[in-house]
This record gives structure tokens, C-alpha cells and sequence, in this order.
């Protein structure tokens, strides 16, 4: 049985730690705030609730392999997951509006072409059809294996370069691409345009500047379908922590790690803020590569060599959450999420990933019908966010921070009619740390768009969670979580699952 010493307490150090547990180790979690689940947080005012993180899970088989492998019960046992239908509906600037239902592709060529446009539904399709190819190519060394060591070879964009017609217009293997260049080429329509880049932005990433392979997100959403776990994002913390607990995880709140111990030349423990030692055989960091380095001595815990140790370059983006408590029923047929699409597309990627505030965001609105998220069903709970550029270390202003609030709260009354009438109240939160939107890891792009490795040059040193391979979003937190048990338990040379 081996100690572990485990920093912070988001979704992918606690997966990390339930299955060390399970392995037999002693762990240990330290979490500087005074609760757990990283960015899966929540806000509650008047017998209201709002999930203040991701909204929605993909992938939920992340989880339900979390719960198989760490005990018998499955993860419906501890919580009830419903496939949203419509996954989501989008309002356009010209008025035209389509909901898509959930994981169904000829549902959703249905829907686009009876909406937008014959044609519509099949430019779309195609385009997602070359997005699986993508996802196919990729999908274990981005997701189910540690980072490799030739990660450069990821560097490569696996997005199958259109064919063309005519004599000299054969496509050449992979794209190079931006995920905007592939939607103006082969979507043309505006409004399909805005669907797949929107899918880009909610992840953090400049569309203008990420590689083609960023079509996976629109596909892996598409094909594993949208689900809402009742009582919100945070429910799945709360899970994932119980199960923690059962299985013998400790955990210390209001602990921050001041430092971590090096001893012949590997990692042998934690010192935290009140000079507390904590021997260890094993540190597993949630933290930002930035943090991470400051807590190491020497710095940077990877080698030159290794995969980017920070985010891709340009701005990291926050998400921008605003509260609304409203009176009245939730009407029967409301769709989950609908997203209002920004009047003016350019200005807002120039203002996101320029270090303005946009005029016109695009605004997601979230109507959950969930009791838990209301004190009665006379009332109804909605929630906004939108992608904004991230605060400076001051945060942004109080007077910025209602100006962007009132925005969003009048494009969401294209989605929410008689919206004023109905507000009760209106709380807006700021982007904050645990607001900033890392991203999943991508193809492509050099490799710019990869995460650190989970393994480090420091042996018995591990990042875990969503700065770290293989990125952001709840269901990729989780994977680093396995893939960094796995390393521990069957040591440095496993490769990942067969």
C-alpha cells in the first residue's frame, strides 16, 4: 500500500482518487477552498439553484466506468441521468430557429433542412462525417492513453482534406485547416456556420485559430447524445465524492499545498500554507501547469521535450454566468438549452480572444425542468452563460460585470418570452479562476492544442485533471483521473487500455 498525497479536489483528482483507493493506496486529498468539485460549483439564493460550471454532460460512460471500477453500485445508483431532447436549440440573427434532437444525425439533417434549407441537413452531416474520421484516428492516444512520448505525431491534423472536383482536385490526406476555414469552404450558410463554431467557443477556442480537428466536439455531442443529471452539474460532484468517501479517500478542505517535497530525485510528499509535512510515495496535482510549477523546485515539472506545458496560444477565455430567479411555471416543451446566436459573429471573436467585453454575445440559456433547481413549480430558475474573455487579476468591475449581465439577460429574451416581466431577481456571477475554459486536448495545429502529460520528470509526480492531458470539460477531466491511476497502479511503462 503506497501513500498519496492528492492536490486539489476537482472531478479529475477525485476520479484519481477513488481508484487508487480501490487499488489499495492510502490517499489523501488537500483542497485549498473550503468544498470540492473544482469548476462543477453551484449557486443557491432563495430556495433557487444554478449550476456556475459546465451544465451538461457527454460522454457519460467516462462515469459510469468510474463507478463499475471503484464498486459494484453503478453510477445511476447514486444518480439520475437524463438525455436532454431537443439537446439543444438554436435561435439564428435573421429568425430562424431549429432544435436538435438528441443523438439522432438523420434527426438532426432532418431538422437543419427543414429549417435553414434544402441541403442544409447533408453540408452538415458531411461535415461530421469527416469528423468522425477524425475522432476514429485519435480517439485512444487523446483520450484513453497517457500522452506520447513521439507526441509530436499528434501534430497532425487527422481531418480528412475535402475532395474536389476536377482534374488536379483530388484531397491529400489531412486537412491544415482552421476549424473556421472548413466552415466558410464547406458549410457556406451562415447560420451552419455559427452552429459549428459555437461549438468551439463554448470549449475556450478561437475557431479562426484552432485546427480542423475541433469538428469532434459538434461529433462526439452529436453521437453520444446530451444528458442532464437531476439536480445539476453538481449532483455529479456530489456523487463522485461520496464514492470517495465510501471508499476510504480523506479528505482536508481549507489546505492549501504550500510545496512539494523532492527527495533523491523524486517526489516524496506535500508541505502545506501551515507547514504541515505529509510524506508520500505519490503526488497527484489538479492544479494549472502555472500552480504546478510554482509548487516544484526548478520549476516547469516537464521536460523541454514534452507536449506544451500550458494552453494553447492566445487568450484562455472565461465563462461569464448569470442567475435568474423567475416567476411562473416552466412552460410545458421548453427546450433545455437554447442558444441565441451574437448579431455580429466577428466582433464577438474579436472582443472574446481580444480582451473586450462583446455587444452582442451569443448566450446560452438554460431551463432545466428540474424541482431542484426551484423552491416550487409557481417558480422557474434559468440560467445565462456566455464565452468572454477572461478578467484580469483584478476581475472585472462591478459596473462592467452588470453592463455584460444586462446584455446577456436581453438576448436571452429570445429564448425566455415576457422575460422582464417574469424576473424576480437577477444575480450576476463573474468569470472567475475556476471560470477559465481550458479545453479539451486536439489534433493538429503542431500540437499546440495537446495538454501537458500527466506523467512529469519528476518521478512519482503526476497533473491530473483539465490542464493536463487530455484537457478540459467534465467527461475529459475524468479520463486523466484513469489514465493517471492506471500509471500509478501498473506503473510508467502502461500504455493505456486494450
Amino acid at each position: 500500500m503506497a501513500r498519496i498525497a492528492v492536490i486539489g479536489a476537482g472531478a479529475g483528482a477525485m476520479a484519481a482518487a477513488a481508484r487508487l483507493a480501490v487499488a489499495g493506496h492510502r490517499v489523501v486529498v488537500r483542497e485549498r477552498e473550503a468544498t470540492y468539485g473544482g469548476a462543477l460549483g453551484r449557486f443557491e439564493r432563495e430556495g433557487f439553484g444554478f449550476d456556475t460550471g459546465p451544465a451538461l454532460l457527454h460522454l457519460p460512460a467516462v462515469y459510469r466506468d468510474l463507478f463499475l471500477k471503484t464498486g459494484r453500485e453503478p453510477l445511476e445508483s447514486a444518480l439520475t441521468l437524463t438525455q436532454v431532447d431537443p439537446a439543444s436549440r438554436h435561435v439564428f440573427p435573421d429568425g430562424a430557429a431549429v432544435s436538435l434532437p438528441n443523438a439522432s444525425r438523420g434527426g438532426v439533417l432532418a431538422a437543419l433542412d427543414g429549417a435553414l434549407g434544402a441541403g442544409a441537413g447533408e453540408r452538415w452531416s458531411d461535415v461530421l462525417g469527416r469528423a468522425r474520421d477524425a475522432w476514429d484516428a485519435t480517439r485512444r492516444p487523446l483520450l484513453e492513453e497517457p500522452l506520447w512520448a513521439d507526441w509530436q505525431v499528434l501534430g497532425r491534423d487527422p481531418y480528412p482534406a475535402v475532395r474536389r472536383r476536377g482534374l488536379f482536385g483530388r484531397g491529400r490526406g489531412p486537412t491544415t485547416a482552421t476549424l473556421a476555414e472548413v466552415a466558410r469552404r464547406e458549410l457556406a450558410d451562415p447560420r451552419l456556420i455559427a452552429l459549428l463554431e459555437s461549438h468551439a467557443t463554448a470549449y475556450g477556442f478561437d475557431p479562426r485559430a484552432v485546427p480542423a480537428s475541433a469538428a469532434v466536439l459538434p461529433y462526439m455531442e452529436q453521437t453520444f447524445g446530451t444528458w442532464y443529471p437531476a439536480g445539476g452539474m453538481r449532483a455529479l460532484a456530489d456523487a463522485v465524492y461520496a464514492r470517495c468517501v465510501e471508499r476510504g479517500v480523506e479528505f482536508r478542505f481549507g489546505a492549501p499545498v504550500e510545496r512539494i517535497v523532492v527527495a533523491d530525485g523524486r517526489a516524496a510528499g506535500v508541505v502545506t500554507a501551515d507547514g504541515e509535512v505529509t510524506e508520500a510515495e505519490h503526488v497527484v496535482a489538479g492544479v494549472t501547469p502555472q500552480a504546478l510549477a510554482g509548487l516544484v523546485p526548478g520549476g516547469a515539472p516537464w521536460e523541454a521535450s514534452d507536449a506544451p506545458a500550458g494552453p494553447p496560444p492566445g487568450p484562455v477565455p472565461a465563462r461569464m454566468t448569470v442567475a435568474l430567479a423567475l416567476r411562473g411555471a416552466r412552460p410545458d416543451g421548453t427546450a433545455h438549452r437554447t442558444v441565441v446566436h451574437t448579431d455580429d459573429r466577428a466582433a464577438e471573436l474579436a472582443a472574446v480572444f481580444g480582451g473586450g467585453a462583446p455587444a452582442a454575445p451569443t448566450v446560452t440559456v438554460l431551463r432545466p425542468d428540474d424541482p431542484a433547481t426551484r423552491p416550487d413549480d409557481a417558480h422557474e430558475a434559468v440560467t445565462l452563460t456566455a464565452t468572454v474573455a477572461a478578467p484580469g487579476p483584478g476581475g472585472l468591475a462591478a459596473d462592467a460585470v452588470e453592463a455584460l449581465a444586462e446584455r446577456m439577460t436581453e438576448r436571452a429574451g429570445a429564448a425566455v418570452p415576457e422575460l422582464r416581466e417574469r424576473l424576480l431577481w437577477r444575480e450576476a456571477l463573474p468569470p472567475s479562476g475556476e471560470a477559465l475554459l481550458p479545453g479539451p486536448a486536439l489534433a493538429g495545429g503542431g500540437g499546440r492544442f495537446l495538454r501537458p502529460a500527466n506523467r512529469t520528470r519528476i518521478p512519482g509526480l503526476y497533473a491530473v485533471g483539465g490542464w493536463s492531458h487530455p484537457g478540459g470539460g467534465p467527461a475529459h477531466a475524468g479520463m486523466s483521473g484513469a489514465i493517471v491511476a492506471g500509471l500509478i497502479v501498473n506503473g510508467d511503462d502502461w500504455h493505456g487500455s486494450t
